[in-house]
């Protein structure tokens, strides 16, 4: 059997380009006429201890009594409504670009032409149809909202398709009328907007720009949940050093980072081996299938499904099994990323 070509190089650009995404207050039935920025407050708080205690500790009582009466004192970053707002609005757009079949870098021309054969074909036997209707799903049910989605009462999504004159297409969705679980259900909006996600992704357009505006009932003075920043040293940060928790804004607004909203638009992959038997749902498009808040791997190289199994005999001319192993490579290379091959491989 002929050696496989495998680019030492190898990246791809991403095709769903996100912006962060702003916090705004209102109410639900002025939701459409004004809003204002959701700003985050600094509070001060005296904590108990709740962390695991050692053995010395918690098998004698004195000492036990004496180790929780020590302050848990922590600073952190807060956002809520006020009392006259009932509704979160999460703004941002989306803009869906061209050319997934073309490698940014790629220092192997032979394995070039195999990539860019493999993408032409697929997309004119799939045309990326069911990868845009999940995407458009996502957008439909409001995925991106994260944990402002729990309890929120009503969940309206609106999406805007824009040109360069005005508004091209709006649509508007009620979350709840998508799961989360699947993507069994649709609508003929759905698939109206899948279309022209599917026409940018496919090249017969230059581009698509959404504008994607969603609003929850959440409840009057209610806590709302921008993105928590990461600090990796946070004796650096001026100003920020005693804070346990520091989230997101941007110009003093609120904010959710883009990363955290396009990891839910691509939240897609029903394909792994185990999801007919965990209950995790649909995963964020990844190499591994890793979802690192639950410490999981769902697609290991064992397993022999994971992107780089499936990408290195599909870009060379190997028929995958199944097309759900082909639309996941393919959404993969839609997320982006660096594959080049280690020299240790």
């Amino acid at each position: 059997m002929a050696k496989k070509d495998k680019g030492e190089v190898l990246a791809f650009e991403k095709k769903l380009v996100v912006s962060d995404g702003y916090m705004f207050g209102t109410t639900w039935e002025d939701r459409n006429d004004k809003a204002v920025p959701v700003r985050l407050q600094e509070k001060s708080v005296r904590g108990t201890i709740s962390n695991r205690l050692k053995g010395a500790v918690k098998n004698d009582p004195a000492k036990l009594n004496e180790e929780i009466q020590k302050a848990n004192l922590q600073t952190v970053d807060s956002a809520s409504l006020t009392m006259d707002e009932d509704t979160l609005k999460l703004e941002f757009t989306v803009k869906v670009l061209s050319g997934v079949q073309y490698p940014s870098a790629c220092n192997d021309p032979k394995h070039y032409e195999s990539i860019k054969k493999m993408g032409e074909n697929f997309i004119a036997e799939n045309g990326f149809k069911e990868l845009s209707r999940r995407y458009a799903l996502n957008l439909a049910n409001g995925r991106f909202l994260w944990r402002n989605r729990v309890g929120a009462e009503k969940i309206e999504v609106h999406v805007v398709a824009l040109k360069e004159d005005g508004v091209e297409k709006e649509w508007i969705f009620d979350a709840y009328d998508f799961s989360l679980k699947d993507f069994g259900a649709t609508s003929d909006d759905v698939e109206e907007l899948a279309g022209l996600i599917a026409d940018a992704l496919c090249g017969r357009r230059d581009y698509l720009l959404l504008k994607v505006t969603a609003f929850a009932f959440e409840g009057q003075g209610q806590e709302v949940y921008p993105s928590e920043e990461m600090i990796l040293n946070k004796d650096k940060v001026e100003g920020r050093e005693k804070k346990s928790k520091i989230l997101y804004q941007v110009n003093d607004i609120a904010a959710m980072h883009s990363q955290k909203l396009g990891n839910a638009i691509r939240a897609i992959d029903t394909w792994y081996p185990s999801f007919d038997e965990v209950e995790t749902g649909p995963i964020a498009v990844e190499p591994y299938g890793a979802v690192t808040n639950m410490g999981m791997a769902y697609r290991t190289p064992k397993e022999k499904k994971n992107f780089y199994t499936l990408f290195d005999d599909y870009s060379n001319g190997v028929d995958l099994d199944s097309d759900d192993d082909k639309n996941y490579v393919m959404a993969v290379l839609v997320r982006g990323g660096v594959f080049g091959k280690n020299d240790e491989e």
